[in-house]
């Protein structure tokens, strides 16, 4: 969609480089399996409806792959992607990222949270809620991780038992809301700390427009990214347009664009590191340095705890989130 990530000036942005390319913009509201399905079932079409690119959630990528859906292509900054966010052949590799983050009313919190550990603070009573039911949100399940990551445990299913006993402290504390957390609850008071994706608290901030007015913090510890990545279908029926839209989102002003629309570039540590990134835009997100030690779970990892999370959420903490 157009207001996702900042996509409506990316698309116009390439359009101005090159317009002799038409866009045709099959399903913006696809989830990422919509968007494979789509691969699938016109293999042997290359009219308009067989898409050429998809944006796709980190665990379709390796699947798509497996499945012989897509195609590989290392883009030009192919060396400034981390590791961890590509697959070694070309076949996927990351495009923009969130992290884990607490967004929070300023109205009723003075002091806002700087890492997990504050959140048991008896100043806290009755305001920390999560943006999903734990037992079936991803984006829940990843905050119960960091919070897990956060007090040092290891990476998959030990930080997923830690995050829940974590939560279960919280809960007991009394500083915990089971209610699925949002801008308008954190705006009328009912859940003044909420843990969401950072990229969804910023958009949230500018909606609220200052009433109230609106923290976005991201922890010292337990910096929690979620990932999507971007891959050329195996029967895209324009590879070379493929191909130049690719080297489009990943040049410096694609990646930028993205960053306008508060989705971290996967490059964004290099943009920094090389002064790329417009001061304007720096201003409006939390500190450069508060990402540099974000973590990037693996998909072992992320199976092994949202496994860990959610089924043991109710025996654990006993908070029915709705």
């Amino acid at each position: 969609p157009h207001d996702w990530c900042g996509y409506g000036d990316v698309i116009a942005g390439f359009k101005a480089k090159y317009p002799e390319i038409t866009v045709n913009e099959l399903n913006p509201d696809a989830g990422s399996g919509d968007e494979v399905e789509a691969i699938k079932a016109n293999k042997d079409n290359k009219g308009p409806q067989a898409p050429d690119v998809i944006d796709v959630g980190l665990s379709f990528g390796p699947t798509a792959k497996a499945d012989g859906l897509i195609q590989p292509y290392k883009v030009s900054t192919w060396d400034s992607i981390p590791d961890s966010a590509k697959d070694a052949d070309g076949f996927w590799y990351g495009d923009y990222y969130g992290v884990l983050s607490f967004m929070v009313n300023k109205d009723l919190i003075k002091e806002s949270p700087t890492d997990w550990a504050d959140l048991l603070k008896p100043e806290f009573a009755n305001a920390v809620a999560l943006a999903g039911d734990p037992r079936v949100s991803n984006q829940a399940i990843q905050a119960v991780y960091a919070a897990g990551l956060s007090g040092g445990a290891a990476a998959g299913e030990a930080a997923g038992t830690a995050g829940l006993d974590f939560f279960k402290k919280l809960n007991a504390a009394g500083n915990f809301v089971p209610v699925v957390g949002k801008p308008a609850t954190l705006a009328q008071g009912q859940t003044p700390i909420l843990i969401n994706w950072d990229y969804n608290a910023l958009a949230g901030r500018d909606t609220l427009k200052g009433n109230p007015p609106v923290d976005v913090i991201v922890p010292k510890t337990g910096v929690v990214a979620g990932v999507y990545v971007q891959a050329i279908s195996a029967y895209a029926p324009h590879p070379n347009a493929a191909k130049l839209w690719m080297e489009y989102l990943y040049s410096d002003e694609g990646q930028i664009g993205w960053l306008k629309g508060y989705c971290h570039p996967i490059r964004f540590n290099d943009l920094a590191k090389n002064g790329k990134i417009p001061a304007d835009v720096l201003a409006k997100l939390p500190p450069a340095e508060s990402y540099a030690s974000a973590a990037f779970p693996s998909l072992d990892e992320q199976a092994k705890a949202k496994e860990a999370i959610s089924k043991n959420w109710d025996a654990t903490v006993g908070a029915n989130v709705k």
